[in-house]
């Protein structure tokens, strides 16, 4: 099984606010992803950086993100489960926000578990396996 890791995991990694390496040695015999989307959510960062040495020092980061960690693309496999969860959260008035929609039907096609910091809304998606991440916080 594999593990795909959400945009605010990522972050918090950046930020000292999370033990990645931590969350890796954990969990050894997982395989690690991220969705594309979260690739273009970690770019967007890199664009809306607000100065020169701020921009470089997240384009390094992310950089190494997208070197180091897999990315699964956003295929017909995963459309199907998107827009069946989709179509079941708008139903039943639980819908959660389009990106994290994505990056949910990418790890629910692939039967892959989650970790984020976004639990509140991730906890919205039938059949989702969320990782407890809560050990891993670091206090900055």
């Amino acid at each position: 099984m594999g593990m795909i890791l959400d945009s605010s995991i990522l972050i918090a990694a950046e930020r000292g606010r999370l033990d990645l390496h931590g969350l890796f040695v954990m969990h050894p015999l997982e395989e690690f992803y991220i969705a594309s989307i979260t690739a273009s959510e970690l770019l967007h960062g890199v664009e809306r950086a607000n100065t020169p040495e701020r921009r470089l020092k997240r384009q390094a980061y992310v950089e190494g993100v997208l070197q180091k960690i897999p990315q699964i693309e956003f295929d017909l496999q995963c459309a199907r489960h998107h827009a069946k969860l989709w179509a079941s959260l708008e139903s039943s008035g639980q819908s959660i926000g389009a990106y994290d929609m994505l990056i949910a039907a990418t790890a629910l096609s692939r039967s892959h578990q989650m970790a984020t910091l976004n639990v509140a809304e991730f906890n919205r998606v039938p059949g989702l396996v969320l990782v407890d991440v809560s050990t891993f916080k670091l206090v900055p």
